[in-house]
C-alpha cells in the first residue's frame, strides 16, 4: 500500500496575509503546495488528503483539487473548532481551531496508512519527499515508528527577517529527543544564532536539526492524539489562545516511552512566504530550479 500525503492548508497566513496557499509563484501560476504534491506523486505517495476550512471548500476544490484529479486519489476533511472528542467541553468565545495536531487529527477516518504531514505553504525539495516516502513504506504494518524529516538550520533561513524553528535534540541514533522552539535565528557575521530564555544570543551550527513541520506517521498515532487532546482540554480548553501541536503531542509519547521517531536528515533546502518581502525570492528560486530542469515549466498539463 502507497503512503498518504497529509497537507495542512487550513491556516491563515497572519503575517504575510490572505490565503497564501493559493498564492500563484510559479511560471504558470503554481503554488508552493502543487510542487509538493508533484514532488509526493514522483516519490510514490498514492494518495493526497487536504485539511482545510469548510468557508473556503469551493475555492479550494476548484483552484487546488482539480488539478490532481486524474492524477492520484484525492480526499478534503475540515477543521473546524467544535471538532472536539466527546464530552470535551472548550471557551465557547474561542475564536480560531486548535492548532496543527487538532488538524492532523481530522484525517482519522480518511487515512489507515502510513502517511505524511506537511504544511501546505512551505517549499520542501524533492529529496525530502523521497526519504519520506522511503520510509513509511518500511513501516507499512507497524506500529509506534515515526519519523521527522530534519531540515539543516542553516537551509531554513529568511532573508527578510529573523525565524522561529523547533531545533531538534537527537541521540546517538538520531532519534528525537525533545523538540524546542527558538525564536530570532538568523545569521550575523557567518553566524547562526537564536535568542534564548534570558535573552541571551546562542549560536548553533549551520547543519542543527531543526523541524519544518514534516513528519511521517503510522496510524496509530490518531488514537494516541485523539487521547492526549482530550488530556489537553481538560487543561487548556478554556483558554483562548491554547495550541495543540504536532511537536506537543509526540514529545508527550517519546518521554512516555512509547514511540520512536527517527530525524532523517535531509540535503533540501527549505523556503517559504514567511513575510511578504519572501514572495519575489521565493518566485526568483522556483524559477530558477524549472531553468536547471528540475521542475517542468508547467507542471501538470
Amino acid at each position: 500500500m502507497k503512503p498518504t500525503l497529509f497537507v495542512l492548508a487550513a491556516g491563515m497566513g497572519s503575517r504575510y496575509g490572505g490565503l497564501k496557499q493559493l498564492d500563484g509563484l510559479g511560471p504558470n501560476g503554481e503554488t508552493i503546495m502543487d510542487y509538493s504534491i508533484y514532488d509526493a506523486i514522483k516519490a510514490g505517495f498514492g494518495k493526497i488528503v487536504f485539511v482545510i476550512r469548510p468557508s473556503f471548500e469551493k475555492d479550494f476544490k476548484d483552484v487546488v483539487v482539480n488539478k490532481f484529479k486524474n492524477l492520484i486519489d484525492t480526499d478534503i476533511v475540515f477543521q473546524e473548532i467544535s471538532n472536539v472528542p466527546e464530552g470535551c467541553t472548550y471557551n465557547p468565545e474561542r475564536e480560531k481551531p486548535w492548532g496543527t495536531n487538532h488538524a492532523v487529527l481530522m484525517g482519522k477516518d480518511a487515512i489507515k496508512e502510513p502517511f505524511a504531514v506537511i504544511n501546505a505553504d512551505d517549499f520542501y525539495g524533492q529529496e525530502s519527499f523521497a526519504i519520506l516516502a522511503d520510509f513509511l513504506r518500511s513501516v507499512e504494518g507497524k506500529k509506534n515508528e515515526y519519523c521527522m524529516i530534519g531540515y539543516r538550520v542553516g537551509n531554513t533561513l529568511s532573508e527578510s527577517g529573523s525565524v522561529s524553528r523547533g531545533v531538534c535534540v537527537v541521540d546517538e541514533n538520531n532519534l528525537l529527543q525533545n523538540v524546542v522552539e527558538r525564536t530570532s535565528i538568523e545569521e550575523k557575521g557567518g553566524k547562526i544564532n537564536f535568542v534564548d530564555e534570558n535573552g541571551e544570543e546562542v549560536s548553533i551550527h549551520h547543519d542543527t536539526p531543526v523541524s519544518m513541520n514534516m513528519w511521517g506517521f503510522t496510524p496509530d498515532y490518531f488514537d494516541y492524539s485523539e487521547k492526549f487532546f482530550r488530556e489537553f482540554l481538560v487543561e487548556n480548553g478554556q483558554k483562548l489562545k491554547s495550541e495543540f501541536y504536532i511537536p506537543l503531542a509526540v514529545n508527550n509519547l517519546i518521554v512516555q516511552q512509547k514511540v520512536t521517531c527517527k530525524v532523517l536528515d535531509t540535503p533540501s533546502k527549505w523556503f517559504g512566504v514567511t513575510y511578504a518581502e519572501d514572495r519575489s525570492q521565493v518566485v526568483l528560486k522556483i524559477n530558477e530550479l524549472v531553468r536547471k530542469g528540475v521542475y517542468p515549466e508547467k507542471l501538470f498539463k
